[in-house]
């Protein structure tokens, strides 16, 4: 648990970073995600971190909160005019020391965890490692908008291979999500990490697979990025349909990106 909650920690920073010294004006800036403010990608991320050192402190009443949560996200709504008055916190001063406060919490309590204990969540129950290796997601795909907002180029390192792993291995929930019947078949895939390093899943004889950037392959597992806007290269038909739609989060089927919408120059 040490190594992905120091990953995880560094992911935290890395937007805090971000957003620290932005003046209120940056704050409500529209981000290319659903035109989410700063404000708003901010608050997710505090929110879900609330969320969850709940579910580990007292799983009894998150589940009670958990029904209240998912009718918002099942809601036609805006997520975030529902769910940041829950958080209780109306500036971005307020919203920067609770996000603070409830990371560090969170980061404690994971830290003493057994890798394997569970933690309820709105799905299934999750292990504590792929846990916080969920959150290091959420909050690489939310500092990947507020990047794009401000023209921030980013310096990925290694722990980026947490965010692929998610993308390899939710392979089969990106179809079953739409209802769709999984492929019965297991992609390679093949990505340079940020240092050079060469990560690799599947077997060498794979007929379709999937060769790049582990960047851009994030990208469009967290769809921040079409397809299309990656040099990416696919062999097979099955993984090409996949990579158009692929999730590498839980909840309701989101699209990604139309080519060309989050091309950066």
């Amino acid at each position: 648990m040490e190594k992905i909650c120091t990953d995880l920690n560094a992911q935290y920073q890395e937007l805090d970073d971000a957003v620290a010294d932005l003046n209120k004006e940056k704050w409500y800036l529209q981000t290319p995600f659903y035109q989410w403010t700063i404000f708003d990608q901010v608050a997710h991320i505090a929110f879900f971190d609330r969320e969850a050192l709940l579910a580990i402190e007292t799983p009894e009443r998150f589940k009670q909160s958990a029904r209240q949560v998912m009718q918002i996200l099942l809601s036609d709504g805006e997520w975030p005019s529902k769910t940041n008055p829950l958080l209780g916190a109306a500036h971005p001063e307020q919203l920067i020391s609770l996000w603070r406060k409830t990371r560090a919490d969170l980061l404690n309590r994971l830290r003493q965890m057994n890798a394997r204990g569970r933690i309820i969540w709105y799905g299934p129950d999750m292990s504590a490692r792929s846990f916080a290796t969920a959150r290091l997601m959420e909050t690489w795909a939310h500092t990947q908008d507020v990047c794009d907002t401000l023209r921030l180029k980013r310096e990925n390192t290694d722990r980026l291979r947490h965010v692929a792993h998610l993308g390899v291995t939710t392979f089969a929930w990106s179809f079953k999500i739409r209802k769709l019947s999984p492929p019965a078949i297991t992609p390679r895939v093949e990505l340079a990490g940020p240092s050079g390093e060469r990560w690799v899943w599947g077997e060498p004889e794979a007929l379709e697979k999937v060769c790049g950037s582990a960047e851009e392959f994030c990208l469009v597992v967290t769809q921040r990025r079409n397809l299309a806007d990656t040099r990416l290269q696919c062999e097979g038909e099955h993984v090409r349909q996949w990579l158009a739609m692929a999730q590498a989060f839980a909840g309701i089927p989101q699209e990604p990106p139309p080519p060309g919408e989050r091309v950066l120059r």
